[in-house]
């Protein structure tokens, strides 16, 4: 990926634990480094294609003096997040806040605190079997898109399926989304469980009935295993109301463990039965 650097940009303002610090301010410098595309820029000669480092200068010093944190990483995290939602072409970003200023006791040359944070892919499954289905998973789906660090960027059809896992009860409607993030994959599942509960969704049976169902079936190529949380989804190549969307939705898609597409994989399921 081709790389956008601003170094040592001097800043102004006001961000410390004491508050003489936040009173009377001193001397930030702030280096950035973008991951963006620049090909289309450079073929065409056009800024638009590309990110306005002049610009985004100015923007760093307007935030930097409107914002006022105790530390030095909270200035760096949020400036970081920042970034990223103002300018959609960066992929990713690294950002170093320095502090030569700061309240130190001891001769040191310089204090710094260096982030990196990446826009990343994830598909969630969504599914619904009580009361008013459709709706359920529109308010879903509408309160995920609302979320800052999230952005809906595909939507599956809706699928109606027989229920799975043995337990008796109605048809669920079935799908996937795609999404773009710069939450963590715990930040979020969290998520979806607080749209989940705010469905009214209860879990009271294992495979049960449920008013919203949101599942983190994939988080870029991510292989995670806890208490908390499983991806890529366990017994996901066995369940056809969730391949069959994301057949749809990625079908070249490689499982990153099994190392199939989504398409390979629906009908490989479907082939057993």
């Amino acid at each position: 990926m081709d790389k956008i650097q601003i170094k040592g940009l001097k800043v102004f303002a006001h961000h410390g634990v004491y508050p003489e610090e936040s009173a009377q301010g001193q001397d930030f410098f702030v280096s950035v480094c973008l991951d963006v595309d620049t090909r289309l820029a450079g073929l065409r000669d056009d800024l638009a294609q590309s990110v306005d480092y002049g610009e985004l200068c100015l923007f760093i010093d307007r935030y930097m003096k409107k914002h006022t944190y105790k530390l030095l990483e909270s200035v760096t995290e949020n400036l970081a997040r920042e970034i990223l939602l103002r300018y959609p072409a960066a992929d990713s970003v690294e950002v170093s806040v320095s502090k030569p200023h700061a309240p130190i006791p001891l001769p040191f040359e310089d204090v710094s605190v260096t982030v990196k944070r990446a826009w990343h892919e994830a598909y969630i499954a969504f599914g619904s079997n009580l009361g008013d289905r459709e709706e359920y998973i529109r308010k879903g789906l509408e309160t995920l898109e609302h979320e800052t660090d999230v952005f809906l960027l595909r939507t599956s059809s809706i699928i109606e399926t027989a229920p799975y896992g043995g337990v008796e009860m109605g048809p669920f409607l079935n799908g996937v989304v795609k999404v773009k993030t710069l939450l963590t994959p715990y930040e979020l599942l969290k998520l979806c469980n607080r749209i989940e509960g705010e469905a009214g969704r209860e879990r009271t049976v294992h495979w049960g009935p449920r008013t919203l169902d949101l599942d983190i079936l994939f988080y870029d190529k991510l292989i995670l295993e806890d208490e908390y949380l499983t991806i890529p989804h366990i017994d996901l190549k066995n369940r056809d109301f969730v391949l069959e969307p994301m057949a749809e939705v990625a079908p070249g898609m490689v499982h990153p463990v099994y190392g199939k597409t989504m398409s390979d994989l629906l009908a490989e399921l479907r082939g057993k039965v």
